[in-house]
């Protein structure tokens, strides 16, 4: 049995319990009904059914019964892109929408569940459900992931990441002009004080490092090269929210929705535009690139033309 105890955010004001839950604690919509039906939700000593509404400041207690940790599930992703395999990498393009691995509360396509559609083996090494994976991306975000095939390549790509060799270069369009154009943001990044589905700048987060450089400006919107140090979640996000300029797309992290809906937006423009790294067989420097994908080119036309 685990637990969570855990005040509702003002935003969450009037929310069903079941969709309430799946917010604050990601769990998939499903579970989250389950867990309410199994009397798991109170609230100041008073159960609470699925459908009952929350009241933003009120303090919630939930309890649930973890389930069986998820499985890789082999479904096809055809705008998934092959950019390089050999007997210990594949290098693969994912667009939006696709999670590069199964977790509790996601219901749809993985990195891990189209390379096993398609055929493709990967290292056996790590949690069941992150075989082979060496880094992640957001759901939200899109580009270049490197997932290991071979034993071998899963330790040393680990430690390259872990000591900080890869080059992992980032594109995003943020609202406003960064001041200065380019700089550094060191700022330790950790789970957020109130809401538990976000991450922000805390004194006793993690050590996180973001560079940032200006590549071209718009009214009311800047394309920035970002090159990471550390690979936290939500590492670009939450540092370029702090900075006060949020990835457009981004509502989570503050982002404008007007500015959105005019850019045709319905995620943040963040891309993983290219990733570089020492080939853990071969120890040849290797280094992969991807465009933008339709709806990122498409936001950037429209900035160009305002």
């Amino acid at each position: 049995m685990e637990s969570r105890s855990l005040p509702v955010p003002d935003g969450l004001e009037g929310v069903r319990v079941d969709a309430a839950l799946a917010k604050m604690l990601g769990f998939s919509r499903t579970f989250a009904a389950e867990v309410a039906d199994a009397g798991g939700v109170t609230v100041d000593g008073r159960t609470l059914e699925r459908s009952d509404r929350l009241h933003g400041g009120s303090w919630l207690e939930v309890s649930w019964v973890p389930k069986r940790g998820p499985e890789i599930v082999p479904i096809a992703v055809p705008d998934l892109g092959i950019v390089y395999q050999d007997d210990d990498i594949v290098v693969v393009d994912k667009p939006s929408g696709v999670a590069a691995h199964p977790s509790v509360g996601w219901e749809g396509p993985t990195v891990l569940g189209a390379l096993a559609a398609g055929g493709i083996r990967v290292a056996t090494t790590g949690a069941a459900e992150r075989q082979g994976v060496v880094h992640r991306l957001d759901v939200g975000t899109s580009g270049l992931m490197v997932v290991a095939k071979s034993e071998h390549a899963y330790t040393a790509l680990k430690r390259a990441f872990k000591e900080r060799e890869v080059e992992k270069i980032y594109h995003a369009v943020v609202q406003g002009h960064p001041d200065p154009l380019a700089g550094t943001i060191d700022a330790p990044i950790g789970r957020h004080p109130t809401h538990s589905w976000k991450f922000a700048v805390t004194p006793d987060g993690k050590d996180s490092v973001t560079h940032y450089e200006t590549l071209e400006a718009f009214p009311g919107a800047s394309l920035l090269e970002i090159h990471l140090e550390t690979g936290r979640t939500h590492q670009i996000r939450v540092h370029m929210a702090a900075h006060r300029h949020p990835c457009v797309g981004d509502p989570l992290y503050g982002a404008d929705p007007t500015m959105s809906a005019r850019l045709g937006l319905i995620r943040q423009w963040l891309h993983a535009h290219q990733l570089a790294f020492t080939h853990p067989q071969t120890g040849e420097w290797v280094t992969f690139t991807s465009d933008y994908p339709a709806d990122l080119a498409h936001a950037l036309e429209v900035l160009r033309g305002d």
